[in-house]
């Protein structure tokens, strides 16, 4: 027996959906509209559509507003799913889960009543069935199971129901039960057998299904296959099947063995269409060829809307379900699912229509970026997909590149649909607030050149749900220029126009110097666009002034997009629009607006501009279940369904043309039908939130505003301001001299420091007083050889000496060094005070270091090369003189300059003494 307590909803939801279908009693006959070729079925006939746990995808699985809502919407002849478990009093439920906590509150109801029991073989926690009778479970409801969906009608009481309550009330055109744990229940003396048999007696039942070979052997011999089919359901290929111990993978190379005890099989689809790591389809199997052969039907399981399964479908469930019954190799005989309406519009509306049906509706299907769904945004390959997938036309929104040239792209900021911000251009990146709020890398700072080395990326508007488009080629193609873009149109000869999108032209005008109205109509001339009727060109923009400049050419269709979400148009504003466009472009929630993702009503939007004869367009349609309202039920298709049929909108605008260009194809909506099946009806907005209790209500929310004629009416756009390159000045050039170069004096203020100075100089003292030979004492003859030689073959002597002796002549040069580095804050004026002020450097032409005393300087009476003995003066001269060399220049002296100095200034250590402690 079910809760009382739920029928409020239950007919609450009837009455709802007599509203949500207008046709509910008369489309039935609508059935097997689809006069295609033969199936490739088993049986030759349309697959079976088996809603699991009734319509599970939008209310609680296995409630009875779920059984309701599956019969209603689907195919006449829809199979519902009911999981059977077994209370501890030996009755059946329909629940989804052998574990009651996943869909219900049980949880709240028997606080820490949870137990652990072995569920082939594995320890599992959670509240069980056998642990409660049918009575206890009475004040029990059902909740959604799967948290992506919504819990909005938890509030609505829904009970668990007996098999025979819920075959009773719904009276479904078809019943199958599955039996998922009988070795379970047997361990606890509850035979799942024993209660089929006996259910069957009163409840017609069309298919039975069991993972276990032992439960379908024993049953087999009991039921009539023409009544009750038996159905092997295989689970993962890694599992092991109780019965015969083996891995269900290997149970599926022995389809003779199955066909024993059963007429059919369940797999998952993947056992069909695998996918590989990246979630691309892989070459399909052959094993419906194979079950097919051995006279077995195929199942196909786990399809949901909400449950994306590979990127080959581009969230499109309705694409994916055609991949299995419609790819002409072959077509599995049913499909298992938690959305019925998407698998029954499949199977009856939209097989066999091939690509050159006609179109059963007038319908403008315009790209958005291209097919941006696919590929990245204005790409060469978008919009070639674009052309493929049937769209009608293709747009191009045009930014302005720094240098001028028109190009195609999605936005003015580059970020949105490149790599640009992990790029060189980077530091690219401002505000700018007459733009966006946010910063970014604008098209008007790179040249058309640099726009092209960057990497297109493409869009993911979804991400937050980790819901990502085409990932294998989300940085492939190449942006256009406009006129590539138009010359591409040209080629094309299924397109019936173009659309030219024009933004921030006041802003580029400007403040940029860019005129792109100006560009536009240039590229459209060059174009030959401007006098030929082949493709219609469409120039859309949100400001009145960038339409005024076109609206003198009658081939152009003007087209004003309407940015912002609006309730209504006052008449002076729609007269105003007619004044310089002759369409519209609205967003979908300008028509049906939204509270918390539930449709609450339609405006009159559409009707007040078509009332003014202005076709209307409406943007964006995606794939992704997460950009649709509830009431669409998770399917993309019958979005744009409601939209067609319920307000009679002329265009849709969609990153996925594919799926809009099939629906004017589907041959539910032939003219020859006098009304559409119940898949294809409209919805009546506002049907599903009545069924939100007051609790789950959420918040209402403020009304949108109402268009009026101030929120149309611009400026006329200002003249184009063109950037002058500046002209080179004199004052461009013109530097003031180079300042002086102040060199900072030493100031020796440690007493430490000076110490070492004057301890590094008692060294240099005692090394500069020490005889060049300071090995010995020189014999008689090498003095009386050394007197005979000049200054030159003095120094090579001594030279030649140390190299005997084994000493480097770098000796010298480390004396020097020391002594250059201690006295070179003193310089020549501190050598004047000690070593008289009428002693001065020179140098000589030839470079060589020379000393000059008053007039006649200091080698003026020196001759013969050296042969006579320097003067005392000329010794003190010279030691002075070649002190100071060093001091300001220490590599300037040759050693053998260095050894002479040694001699001449070997005599005066308190001259040099004195000098470096001052």
């Amino acid at each position: 027996m079910y809760n009382a307590r739920a029928l409020g909803g239950v007919v609450l939801l009837l009455l709802v959906v007599v509203v949500l279908h207008c046709n509910v009693v008369t489309l039935v006959s609508a059935q097997g509209s689809n006069t295609g070729p033969r199936w490739q079925t088993l049986s030759g006939g349309p697959p079976s559509v088996v809603a699991r746990g009734g319509f599970s995808g939008l209310v609680p699985d296995s409630s009875l507003a779920a059984y309701i809502l599956a019969v209603k919407l689907g195919v006449p002849d829809v199979i519902v799913w009911c999981d059977v478990q077994l209370t501890k009093d030996a009755i059946g439920i329909c629940f989804p889960d052998i574990k009651l906590q996943n869909a219900s509150n049980i949880a709240d109801v028997y606080k820490g009543k949870d137990k652990v029991y072995l569920v082939n073989g594995v320890p599992t926690r959670g509240w069980f069935p056998i642990d409660y009778t049918i009575n206890d479970l009475a004040n029990v409801i059902l909740t959604q199971g799967v948290y992506s969906r919504t819990n909005k009608f938890d509030g609505n009481l829904y009970a668990i129901l007996t098999v025979e309550d819920m075959f009773t009330e719904v009276k479904p055109p078809g019943l199958w039960l599955n039996i998922q744990h009988d070795a379970f229940y047997a361990q606890h003396n509850l035979s799942m057998r024993s209660y089929i048999l006996s259910v069957s007696r009163s409840v017609v039942v069309s298919y039975i299904s069991s993972p276990e070979v032992g439960f379908l052997r024993s049953i087999a011999a009991r039921f009539n296959p023409k009544i009750t089919k038996l159905v092997f359901r295989f689970l993962k290929q890694t599992e092991i099947e109780p019965t015969t111990n083996q891995t269900y993978g290997s149970l599926l190379g022995n389809l003779t063995f199955i066909k024993t005890f059963a007429p059919g099989i369940l797999v998952p689809k993947d056992y069909i269409w695998p996918i590989d790591a990246s979630q691309y389809l892989l070459p399909h199997t052959s094993l419906v060829a194979d079950a097919h052969k051995e006279g077995l039907e195929v199942f196909a399981s786990d399809f949901s809307n909400d449950v994306p399964y590979s990127f080959n479908f581009s969230y499109d469930p309705l694409a994916e379900y055609l991949q299995f019954i419609d790819n002409g190799d072959f077509s599995v005989d049913g499909v298992l699912s938690d959305f019925p309406i998407t698998s029954s519009a499949a199977i009856d509306c939209f097989s066999h229509l091939g690509r050159n049906a006609s179109n059963q509706v007038d319908l403008k299907v315009i790209s958005k970026n291209g097919a941006s769904g696919d590929f990245p945004s204005c790409t060469n390959l978008a919009y070639q997909q674009a052309i493929s997938d049937g769209a009608d036309v293709i747009d191009c929104p045009v930014q302005m590149s720094k240098d001028g040239t028109p190009f195609c792209f999605s936005s003015i900021n580059l970020i949105d649909s490149t790599t640009a911000s992990q790029s060189n251009y980077s530091n690219y990146a401002m505000t700018i607030p007459e733009i966006m709020e946010n910063s970014g890398i604008f098209a008007f700072n790179l040249t058309w050149d640099e726009i092209q080395t960057l990497t297109p990326a493409i869009s993911n508007p979804f991400s937050r749900y980790r819901m990502f488009r085409n990932p294998k080629f989300r940085n492939a193609g190449n942006f256009l220029k406009l006129s590539d873009f138009l010359a591409l149109a040209k080629k094309s000869n299924t397109l019936s126009g173009v659309l030219i999108s024009i933004e921030n032209a006041a802003y580029l005008a400007e403040k940029q110097g860019l005129g792109v109205t100006d560009a536009v109509m240039t590229a459209l001339k060059d174009g030959c666009y401007d006098n030929q009727t082949d493709l219609k060109v469409m120039i859309q923009s949100t400001s009145s002034s960038v339409l005024m400049k076109f609206k003198d050419n009658d081939k152009y269709e003007i087209v004003y997009r309407i940015e912002k979400s609006i309730r209504d148009a006052s008449n002076t504003s729609v007269v105003d629009i007619k004044r310089f466009a002759d369409s519209v472009v609205v967003n979908k929630e300008s028509v049906f607006p939204l509270n918390a993702a539930f449709l609450t009503k339609l405006t009159d939007v559409i009707a007040k501009l078509q009332a003014f004869k202005l076709p209307v367009y409406v943007e964006v349609f995606s794939n992704e279940f997460v950009s649709q309202a509830w009431d669409f039920f998770s399917d993309a298709t019958v979005e744009i369904n409601s939209f067609v049929l319920g307000t009679g909108i002329n265009g849709v605008i969609t990153g996925f043309p594919e799926t809009a260009a099939r629906y004017r194809k589907n041959s539910c909506l032939r003219k020859d039908l006098t009304t559409p099946p119940n898949y294809m009806s409209p919805l009546q907005p506002g049907s599903l939130i009545q069924l939100v209790t007051p609790q789950y209500m959420p918040s209402a929310v403020a009304p949108m505003p109402i268009l009026t004629e101030s929120d149309i009416a611009e400026p006329p756009l200002p003249p184009v301001h063109y950037k002058k390159m500046p002209i080179l000045t004199e004052s461009d050039i013109a530097e003031p001299p180079l300042p002086p170069v102040h060199y900072k004096k030493k100031h020796i203020s440690s007493l430490n420091y000076l110490l070492r100075k004057v301890f590094f100089a008692i060294q240099l003292t005692l090394q500069l007083s020490r005889p060049p030979n300071s090995t010995g004492a020189e014999d008689d003859g090498g003095r009386k050889r050394r007197r005979r030689r000049g200054r030159e073959g003095a120094a090579a002597t001594a030279t030649t000496r140390r190299r005997r002796r084994g000493t480097s002549s770098d000796d010298g040069d480390g004396i020097w060094r020391v002594s250059a580095v201690l006295l070179h804050s003193h310089h020549r004026h501190t050598l004047q005070l000690l070593g008289g002020s009428s002693c001065r450097r020179r140098r000589s032409d030839d470079g060589d270091v020379k000393s000059r005393r008053g007039a006649g300087g200091c080698g003026g009476g020196e001759s013969g090369g050296g042969q006579r003995k320097p003067s005392r003066s000329r010794r003190r001269c010279r030691c002075s003189s070649l002190v100071a060399v060093a001091v300001s220049s220490p590599s300037s002296l040759h050693p053998p300059d260095r050894v002479a100095a040694v001699a001449s200034c070997r005599r005066r250590p308190l001259l040099l003494l004195s000098w470096v402690v001052c």
